[in-house]
This record gives C-alpha cells, sequence and structure tokens, in this order.
C-alpha cells in the first residue's frame, strides 16, 4: 500500500518551546490513522506542523512524494490538504451555503461537490440559508468538516471531530468520517479513545512531544498495558 503521508522526525518550536521532540507518522493511502496521546501531548502541533501552521525547524514532511515542509501554509494546502480545526471552525455569521462557497479554491468547486456533501450531511441541505450561529453543536461541526470537503482534498486533517458533542450526534459523526474517508484518506487527532477505536485503522500515540508507539488499532484495542500508559484509559 502507497503512502500518501510520512511524517520523518519533525521537530517543532511555538515561541522558545520546543514542543515537538521527533514525532514520526505513516499514513497509508486510503486510510483512516488516529493521533492518540494526552492533553497537551503534541497531536494538534503535530497537524498543524504538517500543513505548515506552526513550521518544521527539523525533519520531513512529505505528501505524495513531495516534501513539503517550509512552504506557506496556503502552498501546501494548495497540494490537496484539507485542515478542520477543533472549536467548529465556522464563519458564524455567514449562512451555510456561504460558508461553504467561501471554501472554493477553484470556481465551481462547491457545485460539483454539493450533491456529495448533501448526502453526507443532509441538514446542512436543510439549513442552507441558515446561519452559523443558530446551527446545533453538532451541525456547526458538522459544517465545519464539509467546508474541507469542497476542494478537491485526498488528505484530510480533522482535530477533535467529537469534542462537546452528544452521544448520538457522535455516532452520527463517526459513520460520516467512514464515509468520506471512501474519498479522502484521514487522519484524525481524537481525546475520546472509544471513538477513536471505532474510526481508525491506524495509530501513532504521542507522548510529551515524541512519537513512542503505533500500529493497527485492532492490535491495540486489546493491549490494556500500553492503553493504560499513555492514554490513562482503562
Amino acid at each position: 500500500m502507497n503512502n500518501i503521508l510520512e511524517v520523518q522526525g519533525i521537530h517543532t518550536f511555538i515561541s522558545q518551546f520546543h514542543i515537538l521532540q521527533g514525532v514520526d507518522v505513516i499514513v497509508p493511502q486510503g486510510s483512516i490513522t488516529a493521533l492518540l496521546g494526552r492533553n497537551g501531548a503534541g497531536k494538534t502541533t503535530t497537524l498543524k506542523s504538517i500543513l505548515g501552521l506552526t513550521p518544521v525547524r527539523q525533519g520531513k514532511v512529505i505528501f505524495e512524494g513531495r516534501e513539503v515542509q517550509g512552504l506557506p501554509p496556503y502552498d501546501v494546502a494548495a497540494l490537496g490538504i484539507g485542515f478542520v480545526p477543533e472549536h467548529r471552525a465556522i464563519f458564524r455569521d455567514l449562512s451555510v451555503e456561504e460558508n461553504l462557497k467561501i471554501a472554493e479554491r477553484n470556481k465551481g468547486e462547491y457545485l460539483r461537490k454539493r450533491d456529495f456533501i448533501f448526502d453526507l450531511f443532509p441538514d446542512l441541505k436543510r439549513f442552507l440559508a441558515i446561519p452559523g450561529t443558530r446551527l446545533s453543536g453538532g451541525q456547526q461541526q458538522m459544517l465545519s468538516i464539509a467546508r474541507a470537503l469542497v476542494a478537491d482534498n485526498r488528505l484530510l486533517l480533522i482535530d477533535e471531530p467529537s469534542e462537546g458533542l452528544a452521544p448520538v450526534i457522535i455516532e452520527n459523526m463517526i459513520a460520516v468520517i467512514r464515509e468520506l474517508s471512501k474519498e479522502s484518506t484521514v487522519v484524525l487527532v481524537e481525546q475520546n479513545f472509544l471513538v477513536a477505536s471505532k474510526l481508525a485503522e491506524y495509530y501513532v500515540i504521542i507522548e510529551e512531544g515524541s512519537s513512542v508507539k503505533n500500529g493497527r488499532m485492532d492490535e491495540l484495542v486489546n493491549d490494556k498495558g500500553t492503553i493504560h500508559k499513555y492514554l490513562g484509559a482503562a
């Protein structure tokens, strides 16, 4: 299986703080890979470093065979990487449709993708003219993900998709991410191990800024010692 993304020994600083101190991530094409670890371990910084939002000082980020570390974030994204940040990043005063239209990189992408998006998110079709402020938390999260689907992204980086959502909404979100992974490879940060274990085929555990373990999720779920040691879960 080809790897769409390879992160090789990256080091990232925020101000004078050495946040990532050797992170390796290999993402097979067409897979869902979860970045796991405790709060503050460096998972979100890893996503931002892949995209160039926090510049990599050392190491390599290779997307589809091309080194992209050092490129401006817009240029990295334009290669086909979508980012769904945590906290439901949408334009709250704009309507659902306006939020989707301004996510275009090239004119006409929204019209080409709208049927696919509304098949995944039927609620959004019903609320096209509604401003983001009037959507529920779950609907805002769906809109945030839908915005990343407008452009032709072959890799999606999704940060904490289940955060703050009710259990019934989380189940819907799991189904949606599984479906969209048929079109795009997914790397997600997910604090809820149960959610991550239902979604991901592969995992990377990050501890204090370094990747410490990786492998197949179906093997990790039976490794109670590793789960307890690094994730604090029983």
